[in-house]
């Protein structure tokens, strides 16, 4: 019985909907003895009869149609708790990325040509100098970088806030960490039987996983695409040749004393990147205690 619910359950966190075919099945197997595919043919896919097939959950009657195996293990396995949220688990889409989250991820890739293609970075320099000059004039470059890490660092945090599915998350983290407690009470036994089948648990897990992935990337696209014109009017303003090149072309930065802007001060980092990094951790982590928003699942 106990491999059943495992059997089942699997069905749950590989697609909800696989439970419902499968109680379809066992409706008819417990009326008429046996179910064919004509039985229930109006009420799933030929897939998930197949599925269910591959699954050993429905094996072969001789001939006369199929049987389910171990129906009362089948129906116990249907009205347990954990099949129940492992089905409405993997039936949850909100994991998956609007057309406007795509249109998002495109802008951003298209903005990263900037750095590389003048006429692009000009154009955006240009635009955002409208907004971003004023500020410049009236205030040291470096104190105007502490500002837009400011603002950078406030909608970075609402954006994950946001879109970010916490629970979701946890859920994920939850389900990864029942696996792992899982496999280690199995190697403690020396259960072989059960290592393997854990074994396959984690290959269906790899899916949860992408999609683990995808939640925590869909904040990251808007970022980017609202981050990386303004990375691209700060490049513009600290290159020499730039025709509203800031002045003066240096600051004193603590440790290292007085040095131009496009120095490299960690490696290819320069310093005017080493700067906004600096002040945008520091003020991201006063943003988010400010505001009391949390950007990681619990």
């Amino acid at each position: 019985m106990a491999r059943t619910a495992n059997k089942v359950e699997d069905l749950a966190r590989e697609d909800g909907e696989l439970l419902e075919a499968l109680e379809a099945v066992l409706d008819v197997a417990e009326d008429e003895g046996t179910v064919e595919w004509a039985d229930v043919s109006d009420r799933m896919t030929s897939g998930q009869w197949g599925r269910l097939i591959e699954k050993g959950l429905l094996v072969d009657a001789g001939g006369d149609g199929f049987v389910v195996d171990d129906p009362d293990g089948v129906r116990e396995a249907l009205s347990d708790d954990e099949v129940e949220d492992a089905a409405d688990f993997s039936s949850d889409d909100d994991s998956s990325w609007s057309r406007y989250d795509k249109f998002a991820a495109l802008g951003a890739l298209a903005m990263f040509g900037g750095y590389s293609i003048p006429p692009v970075r000009d154009t955006i320099g240009s635009g955002l100098n409208t907004i971003f000059g004023p500020l410049e004039t009236m205030l040291p470059f470096y104190v105007v970088i502490m500002i837009l890490s400011v603002l950078t660092g406030l909608y970075s945090t609402l954006l994950q806030a946001n879109l970010m599915d916490m629970d979701k998350m946890a859920e994920y983290q939850e389900q990864m960490q029942a696996i792992q407690e899982k496999r280690k009470e199995a190697k403690e036994r020396g259960d072989d039987e059960a290592l393997d089948k854990i074994k396959d648990e984690q290959m269906d897990a790899m899916g949860d996983q992408m999609g683990m992935f995808k939640e925590q990337f869909r904040p990251m696209v808007w970022i980017m695409l609202f981050t990386i014109p303004v990375f691209l009017w700060m490049y513009w303003k600290i290159l020499p040749t730039g025709s509203a090149a800031v002045s003066p072309n240096s600051m004193v930065m603590p440790l290292i004393g007085s040095i131009e802007w496009q120095t490299g001060v960690l490696g290819p980092l320069q310093a005017w990147i080493v700067w906004y990094f600096v002040c945008s951790m520091a003020f991201t982590q006063v943003v988010r205690k400010s505001l009391n928003i949390q950007t990681t699942p619990t």
